[in-house]
């Protein structure tokens, strides 16, 4: 009884310890998310991440055949959904990818090609606690089937042609005043309008020559 008894108190220390070593780290680190992790820390988040997916989740294998069609299906969702964090590349190089803590992922890179697909499928229902990963998942066969595509797309990140950069350009969301600039250059080229929208291929056309 006196040896549990040690045993219990030696692992409240412990994590005591580790407990006040974390808040100083925090403490002397503050809350800036422009800071870059660690080594460390990115080691010990990454296995905390692949702990925290149940072992039945990460054996699942994608229950959707890939096809150009389903492919295509993923390229659209991440087009509209993913692009605005991780790039319609992967690469994770956009503005609100650069600003988060930690950095949005390059996904074409091993350390996420090489997660299987269950991981994957997880990560994009379930989200990741502590990051910039939200859930997606809808809790409909539809929306599970939406994030199995979206697993076919991942794995083609590190392929993307460049024709299918350009398109998926075209199927970004818009903010209002791009709606706007495509609106006015759309008037324009219908001849409803005589001066070119400022900022259109045409103005600059016109200024460089």
């Amino acid at each position: 009884m006196k040896v549990l008894l040690r045993i219990g108190v030696s692992l409240l220390a412990l994590v005591g310890m580790m407990t006040l070593v974390t808040i100083a780290w925090l403490w002397s680190r503050g809350v800036d998310a422009r800071d870059e992790p660690g080594a460390l820390e990115v080691a010990v988040a990454r296995r905390a991440r692949h702990f925290g997916i149940p072992v039945d989740a990460r054996s699942r294998v994608n229950p959707v055949a890939e096809s150009p069609e389903v492919v295509r299906a993923g390229l659209e969702h991440w087009a509209d959904h993913c692009a605005s964090c991780h790039g319609n590349d992967g690469s994770g190089d956009t503005e609100i990818g650069r600003g988060l803590y930690p950095r949005a992922p390059d996904m074409r890179q091993r350390e996420t090609q090489d997660l299987t697909d269950g991981e994957l499928f997880y990560i994009i229902e379930h989200g990741v606690k502590l990051t910039g990963m939200p859930a997606w998942g809808t809790g409909s066969p539809e929306g599970e089937t939406a994030s199995w595509h979206l697993v076919h797309f991942i794995r083609r990140l590190p392929a993307l042609t460049d024709e299918e950069l350009a398109e998926m350009a075209e199927l970004n969301p818009r903010s209002p005043a791009d709606w706007r600039a495509f609106e006015e250059e759309r008037k324009f080229l219908a001849g409803e309008t005589e001066v070119p929208p400022i900022g259109s291929s045409h103005e600059h056309k016109g200024n460089q020559e």
